[in-house]
Formats: C-alpha cells, sequence, structure tokens
C-alpha cells in the first residue's frame, strides 16, 4: 500500500478519515461514548453525516444506501447494537451491492457505560467478518479494508474498536492507493434482500459459502500478519 501523508489522529478520527477516503456516501449513527467523534469528524471533514433517532433506525438507513449502491457507515457504541440487532440479523442474510460497515464501540472497563460488553460476540452470533484495529493506523487501513470487503462479498462488515483506540493518539500514515467511487443504482432483489423464510434458507447458505470465501481471502490479504513463536 503505497503512503502520502502523515498525521496524529484518535482512532475515531482515523476511522473517520479512512471512511473518507473510501468514498463513503453516508455515515448514519446514534450518539454514545465512545462512538460519538467518529461521525462528527466525517462530518467536519466534508463528508455527508446524520444522526438517527435510534441505533436500529440508523442501520436500516445504512442498509438503504447499500441497498442502492453506495457506500454506508454505521456507527454506535457497544450497547446500542443490542438496539441494532433485528436488522442486522437479518441483513447478514442479504446481498448489499454498496458498502455497508457497522462500526461497534466497545466500552471494556465501562468508563461511560452501563455494562461491559463484547461485540465480538455478535459478529460471531450474526456470521458477519468482523475486523479489530489495534491502532489508529489499524483504524484508518480497517475502515478502507471493511468497505473493499463488503463490496467484494457483498455482505454486512463489523468494525470493533474500544475506548483506548477511540480515544488515543497515533501517527497515521495515509493511503495514496485510489478508491474509486461508488457508481449508485437500484437493482430490485426480492429473492437477496426479502428474507420470507423461502428466500431466507437459501440465503443462509450463500451467508456460508460468503464467509468460506472470506477466510479464504484472509489468508493471502496485505494486512494480514503473522506474530510470535510458531
Amino acid at each position: 500500500m503505497l503512503r502520502t501523508a502523515r498525521m496524529l489522529l484518535s482512532g475515531n478520527e482515523a476511522i473517520a478519515r479512512g471512511a473518507l477516503d473510501a468514498k463513503v456516501t453516508l455515515g448514519a449513527g446514534y450518539p454514545g461514548t465512545p462512538s460519538t467523534e467518529i461521525l462528527e469528524e466525517f462530518y467536519g471533514l466534508g463528508g455527508r453525516a446524520q444522526w438517527s433517532p435510534n441505533e436500529k433506525v440508523a442501520l436500516e438507513v445504512g442498509i438503504g444506501v447499500a441497498f442502492g449502491g453506495g457506500r454506508a457507515l454505521v456507527t454506535m457504541k457497544h450497547v446500542g447494537v443490542n438496539v441494532a440487532a433485528d436488522p442486522l440479523f437479518t441483513v447478514a442474510y442479504a446481498d448489499v451491492d454498496g458498502g455497508l460497515v457497522l462500526v461497534s464501540a466497545d466500552d471494556p472497563g465501562m468508563a461511560s457505560s452501563q455494562n461491559e460488553q463484547d461485540n465480538r460476540h455478535f459478529a460471531n452470533a450474526a456470521a458477519v467478518p468482523m475486523l479489530e484495529p489495534s491502532d489508529s493506523q489499524e483504524a484508518y487501513d480497517y475502515t478502507r479494508l471493511a468497505v473493499e470487503l463488503s463490496e467484494r462479498f457483498h455482505v454486512l462488515v463489523m468494525l470493533r474498536v474500544t475506548t483506548r483506540v477511540c480515544h488515543s493518539k497515533s501517527i497515521v500514515t495515509l493511503s495514496d492507493v485510489p478508491f474509486p467511487p461508488p457508481a449508485p443504482h437500484y437493482v430490485a432483489n426480492v429473492a437477496g434482500r426479502v428474507m420470507l423464510p423461502m428466500h431466507a434458507r437459501k440465503a443462509h447458505r450463500r451467508l456460508r459459502d460468503k464467509l468460506g470465501q472470506v477466510a479464504e481471502w484472509s489468508e493471502t490479504c496485505a494486512l494480514t500478519r503473522r506474530e510470535g513463536a510458531g
């Protein structure tokens, strides 16, 4: 990956910058620490962003954008994913044309939350790919990668961050690799998106095939690295 400018960014700022560089069409979300600054920064950089009345509505707005061939970044804190669980578990089966990325900002230690929830379990339960950055550089890279991954395999991708990653600052070197803008378009796809049982059973099998392809892709992804002995 080619690199250009170096910046000191928090994880939230890095996600916003990654979304901007990935030509995200719309950012939607519900405010809550430690996720709030993502959409604020995205809007400040010139991206289109809006708050929703709750997390479920935010995800449904993002789903609509992705069904229309646009790119959507949906942000919320960890407890908000509980509210968004209904559309989350269903859209996991659906075919999305544009990139659809759900940011879950978890709060280990409960710095500003009512519980200590680990939303890696949500990704596993919903059967969706999840990326987990450990610093601002990875937050930037993985946001771009999540959009690419979503569009390549037509699935929702979760980006799971934590309070420390969201609010800590580190050096981020921006990518010089161009990200082609989306070409919004709507194609009716009843079998791929309307999850009546007759469609959902087939969609579930397609999802499992997609996950197998994602697992195979991850073995050769440029950002995958193996650390430690053995």
